[in-house]
């Protein structure tokens, strides 16, 4: 029998955590370096009690920090992932009920976006003794079934501690998964509140640090040779650029392969920042939300080449950008279930960058032909111009979201994160914003999760501040998703970290707005408005008197309002650059008018329309979607429309 140690489940498991290890390639870092912690009956004399006494005891074992909001624990733990590419992230411990079920949505946005994260949600006692506790829920069906198992669905990894001895297995279960870049997500560890202030007798050899060593795996050869035929025989090959470029650090291959080959490049939300916005190859994002010069050059092309992407419908415009009637997906993934997509006959398994290394290789001396390459300057050149004229000052009392965003650009540093997930926003960037730095671009929108703004962006300044980076995180962030999750600017106080806070107010779900005009709904319910009693509704011009900058203020936060009027451009840059001047937090407050849009894309996303109506404007939409409609496809190489 090996040594063991004394200690209660709780105990074992921070220290456990404190000394685990992410191994890729000559780069070392803790895998979990701190936990988030919000406590309750559950977790207060288990996990709390542990963080408390390894507090006292070795400080530095691992570092506790407060949150407002659970959920919000969850997205920080995911933005410090996405600045140290899926090689660290945050734990987060909640409390029985309520506490751990906020948790939810932070465990589905993780597993979406394919990034790490650690949850502890408490669950009611093991032994039942005190059942049912505060905050059990009781189903005569199956009195075992707790909140904690709404997490199985959302999680990639799920496990409950029912016996101390139990922990031993589950936590390196636990670790393989959070570390295993085709696998990783939300990784739930559900801790009864007994079981975690029970003691046990835990292995030293379980306490001693353990390496993770991230998988990268080479293409195999039978499948690189037939994607490396595929893309020989192309004449008008395109990459679509994914995250996984980034997880992998391939960025630097990325452009060396295209540069060699004149290939394309189209970007996923993800794969923001894989390229720098002004490289000839780079024409931006595409699909739903991307450039004209990204979609006009997928509509033709034969060869799609996706490199670490999932393929969402935002990615593929609902399966109606690529138009080529004999289009070949070539899909490098790490994931085999994303490898798969859209019935490609060429997924190559693979590390992004161990796959672009031997892409390289069996391609040199391929590049596109001299038309192609025309073409492709032409296209990057006119988008370029259309951006521009979107950013330049309109002197509207107003201004449009374009200009806004054009503002921050010119204000922001090339090394500056800007962080947004939800709303009409992640659209107009993923076709807008100007991409200078390989993590100067966080929109999550695998979820695209109102309220990740703010909390995201503390984990992403976290995550840079780990790295010994001091580069600004701008939070850009509408009304709508500010009012869901709002308070971790409290955090932010209470810790000293420093984000910039853009609050662009257009008084209601602007984007849902206008998605609801092309589908005929007309907006309704989407406005912010004073409740109409006669008409039944919130359609009226009485807008509501909301003062978010003093709710903003109220939190001790620095705060700058800029008052509409022809200069509120001018007024918006200053103001960004008295906040990245400061040490401490700013707030930043602007209205704006949400009937400017950026310039078209030419993407569509397949949002059905009622079949039928009474209303003269859904009718009209559900025709214009039926004409939309003829162009999707199953991307299988048949004629487009459907016709394989």
């Amino acid at each position: 029998m090996g040594q063991t140690t004394r200690m209660t489940v709780g105990q074992a498991l921070i220290e456990f955590l404190a000394n685990q290890w992410t191994v890729d390639g000559d780069h070392v870092e803790r895998t979990v370096p701190a936990t988030f912690g919000i406590f309750g009956h559950g977790n207060v004399a288990g996990i709390g009690q542990a963080l408390r006494q390894y507090n006292e005891t070795q400080p530095d074992l691992m570092p506790y920090h407060q949150a407002r909001n659970e959920q919000a624990m969850v997205h920080q733990a995911v933005g410090f992932a996405r600045m140290h590419r899926r090689r660290a992230t945050y734990a987060a411990a909640a409390s029985v009920g309520p506490g751990a079920a906020n948790m939810l949505t932070g465990a589905a946005l993780a597993t979406a976006n394919r990034l790490p994260a650690l949850l502890l949600p408490s669950d009611t006692f093991a032994t039942r003794v005190a059942d049912p506790v505060l905050q059990q829920l009781e189903h005569p069906h199956d009195l075992g079934v707790q909140v904690t198992d709404a997490f199985r669905p959302v999680s990639r990894f799920f496990d409950r501690v029912q016996r101390p001895e139990q922990l031993f297995s589950i936590a390196l279960a636990a670790m393989r998964v959070l570390t295993d870049p085709a696998e990783t997500g939300a990784v739930t560890i559900a801790l009864p509140e007994d079981v975690q202030a029970e003691a046990v007798d835990v292995p030293v050899e379980f306490l001693q640090r353990r390496e993770w060593r991230i998988r990268r795996p080479r293409p195999e050869r039978d499948a690189l040779a037939a994607a490396v035929q595929a893309i020989r025989d192309a004449e008008r090959p395109v990459i679509v650029a994914g995250g996984g470029v980034l997880y992998s650090g391939a960025e630097d291959e990325l452009r060396a392969f295209v540069e060699a080959t004149g290939i394309p490049v189209g970007t996923s939300q993800a794969g923001g920042g894989v390229l720098a916005w002004d490289h000839p190859q780079n024409l931006g994002g595409v699909g739903a939300t991307g450039t004209l010069a990204a979609n006009r050059i997928a509509a033709e092309a034969d060869v799609v080449i996706g490199i670490g992407t999932r393929y969402s419908d935002f990615t593929t415009a609902s399966r109606t950008v690529f138009q080529h009637p004999d289009v070949t997906f070539v899909n490098v993934n790490v994931a085999p279930f994303d490898a798969y997509k859209h019935g490609t006959q060429l997924p190559v398994i693979a590390d992004a960058r161990e796959a672009l290394v031997e892409l390289a290789e069996a391609l040199a001396g391929l590049s596109v032909d001299s038309g192609y390459a025309e073409r492709i300057a032409r296209e990057k050149e006119a988008w370029d111009a259309a951006v521009d004229e979107s950013f330049a000052p309109s002197g509207l009392a107003l201004p449009g979201q374009p200009e806004i965003i054009g503002a921050v650009q010119r204000a922001s540093a090339p090394e500056d994160v800007v962080v947004q997930a939800a709303g009409s926003l992640p659209g107009d960037l993923h076709k807008l914003w100007r991409v200078r730095d390989p993590l100067g671009y966080h929109v999550e929108y695998a979820f695209s999760c109102m309220g990740y703004e703010i909390a995201g962006g503390l984990g992403a300044k976290r995550g840079a501040e780990a790295s010994g980076s001091d580069r600004d995180v701008i939070v850009m962030v509408g009304d709508g998703s500010y009012l869901m999750l709002n308070t971790e600017l409290v955090t932010a106080v209470a810790e000293g970290i420093k984000i910039i806070t853009i609050i662009i107010q257009n008084h209601g779900y602007a984007s849902i707005g206008h998605l609801s005009e092309t589908v005929g709904s007309e907006r309704f319910g989407t406005k912010y408005r004073a409740y109409d009693p006669q008409a039944r509704n919130f359609q009226g011009e009485d807008v509501l008197p909301v003062d978010l900058a003093a709710n903003a203020r109220s939190y001790g936060i620095d705060t700058i309002e800029i008052e509409p009027g022809p200069g509120s451009i001018d007024q918006l840059s200053e103001a960004i650059a008295r906040a990245k001047a400061s040490e401490a937090s700013t707030v930043i407050h602007i209205n704006s008018d949400p009937l400017i849009y950026a310039p078209d894309g030419a993407g569509w996303w397949d949002v059905p329309v009622a079949e039928v109506s009474t209303l003269e404007a859904t009718r009209a939409a559900r025709t214009e979607y039926l004409e939309q409609q003829q162009a999707q496809r199953p991307l299988l190489g048949g004629p487009a429309g459907g016709d394989a």
